[in-house]
Formats: C-alpha cells, structure tokens, sequence
C-alpha cells in the first residue's frame, strides 16, 4: 500500500469533502480517503498496483469542480 498526500482545489464546505473521499473510496484499489478543508489536500492510501495516481485524479475531478494536483 502507498500512501500519498495530493492537493485539491475547489473544496469548500463538508458537502465537497465527502464528495472528493467518496469518489476516491470507489476507486477499485483505493483502501482509505481522509480530505482537508483547511488544507486542502486529500491523503489517500491506495494499492499501486491496483491503481494510478492519474486516475486518482480522474476520480476527483469527475465528481464535481474540483482540481487536484499530482
């Protein structure tokens, strides 16, 4: 498992916290999410070889206007 700290803009109250982690837990291979409002950043551990950083990404920025950074 890796674990992996990635910024993510657009998260602006709880309602975009949950959504950015429960997009992210969807994503096979993915194990945990924890977001940070006021951080704003996503820690997620995931299985490497299950899933990329890239499509880490795709999840984020497919639930909603968000932009997160690899």
């Amino acid at each position: 498992m890796k674990k992996n700290v990635f910024a993510v803009n657009g998260m602006k109250c709880v309602h975009c916290k949950v959504n950015v982690e429960n997009a992210l837990k969807a994503v096979t291979g993915v194990r945990a999410a924890e977001a940070s409002l006021d951080d704003a950043n996503v820690t997620v551990e995931y299985d490497e070889n299950a899933v990329t950083p890239e499509r880490l990404k795709e999840a984020v920025e497919d639930s909603g206007r968000y932009e997160m950074s690899l």
